[in-house]
């Protein structure tokens, strides 16, 4: 019990222990389970189907369905959204004086830290909405000129696509999307193609972390260190790497960074950062003007207007959440989970999996390719007879299923999926493209 006490200390703020953590017992077992595998290597947890049990239950989900789409938003914790919905009613009792005299200060407390798991200084991490906004005001923020030449992948989020194209139209500036084969397990090969596109009117690289699209991991170091020795900045979508696998945001060398942290954080839908490289602050416009006395002030990037306090006061009980968990445990964790689905259908005829299984290049996002089915009719064939969510991925050069388990997810669950596609397989007719 002492020991449960200290940890409270540590990962909670002052207070916070006796009037949250002690009114239900979900912090108490997910420690109590973390001090019985302690001593347990992370790929060896990663199997330990009692502990994961504890993890499960800090869940409300329905059951009834399975929800192999969390590459799109996860579920919180009951405790995250027991949070949401506390600081909801506080703020609903007079918004002039709750939300704005007593709840909006402590978003500097969520900024510290948050801060320290990125792995970046507080005064270079703005509290955003999602990780579009984030990246948009990096896109949007930069001054260029037409003839300015951007460097991006084919395979990058829509939405941020749709950015450069506005800024192409409007602006006049070129961008050049390069392709890439799915999978890519030689990295360099990455860095080599960027590098190839680079001309001398090239001003900035985007890339994601991993995509959204089959989790290509990208060499984001070598490729920030490649345009930084070009003069040339660098712009990282990482809204799948953040709370999904252990890195820190400084060791990537990049000059800015977008996440959501209602995917693989399990914070509250609408929250999110954005790192931006302090020597870069002053000359990144933000996305909603601000006064230019915050011209140098990482908060200007915070000014949308009147905004609900509770989403991003709530990432703090995300973050001691996660941290009661560890990140190593829950990268292997979300890898031996899709391995485990993966190595139960990659065999089967006309599969294919079009993700990395290379260690240290995937974790809990994959896709997977069914020759000759359809990828929409393949979503409606699992949702309608096993009610089973995906993500329908269709592309000129490729379609798939892309499957995101979470750490609440179980064997069961995925031994469903994998008899679910053997079941596709086996109905053409349901499923022809």
């Amino acid at each position: 019990m002492q020991a449960r006490r200290d940890f409270l200390r540590q990962v909670l703020p002052v207070g916070a222990a006796t009037a949250v953590a002690f009114k239900t017992d979900w912090l108490e077992r997910v420690v109590a389970a973390g001090a019985a595998a302690a001593d347990k290597p992370a790929a060896e947890t990663a199997a330990d189907e009692g502990y994961w049990r504890e993890i499960q239950q800090a869940f409300t989900l329905d059951r009834t369905i399975i929800n192999l789409n969390n590459g799109y938003t996860c579920p919180s914790p009951r405790v995250v959204h027991e949070a949401l919905k506390r600081y909801l009613d506080m703020s609903n009792q007079a918004p002039i004086h709750y939300m704005w005299n007593m709840l909006e200060p402590n978003i500097e407390t969520v900024r510290r830290k948050l801060a320290v798991e990125v792995g970046c200084d507080a005064e270079e991490l703005a509290i955003t909405r999602n990780a579009s906004e984030a990246l948009q005001i990096a896109q949007l923020g930069l001054d260029l000129r037409a003839g300015d030449h951007v460097v991006t992948t084919d395979q990058d989020y829509g939405r941020m696509l749709d950015t450069w194209d506005q800024r192409v139209r409007r602006d006049k500036i070129e961008v050049t999307k390069i392709a890439f084969p799915v999978p890519t397990t030689k990295l360099s090969e990455l860095t080599d193609r960027i590098s190839r596109a680079i001309t001398p009117k090239t001003k900035v690289i985007h890339i994601c972390h991993i995509t959204n699209l089959t989790g290509q991991l990208f060499p984001v170091r070598d490729i920030a260190r490649m345009a930084r020795a070009r003069g040339i900045q660098t712009i990282v979508d990482g809204a799948h790497a953040f709370a999904h696998f252990p890195f820190k945001v400084a060791d990537l060398e990049c000059d800015y960074y977008g996440c959501s942290l209602h995917k693989w954080l399990l914070a509250p839908v609408g929250t999110g950062f954005l790192y931006v490289r302090r020597e870069n602050i002053a000359k990144l416009w933000p996305l909603t003007p601000a006064a230019a006395s915050k011209s140098d002030n990482i908060r200007k990037f915070e000014e949308v207007g009147t905004h609900p306090a509770a989403n991003h006061n709530a990432i703090a009980e995300a973050l001691v959440f996660h941290q009661a968990i560890g990140i190593e445990r829950k990268a292997a964790r979300l890898r031996y989970l899709t391995d485990y689905w993966v190595k139960q259908v990659d065999k089967l005829p006309r599969v294919k999996i079009l993700s990395s299984r290379e260690p240290d290049q995937a974790w809990g996002l994959a896709n997977v390719s069914l020759d000759g089915v359809d990828v929409s009719k393949a979503y409606d064939f699992l949702w309608a007879k096993y009610r089973i969510i995906t993500a329908a991925i269709k592309r000129d050069d490729y379609q798939g299923l892309r499957v995101t388990p979470n750490i609440y997810t179980t064997l069961e669950e995925l031994d469903t999926f994998a008899a679910a596609i053997k079941d596709l397989l086996k109905n053409p007719s349901a499923t022809a493209a």
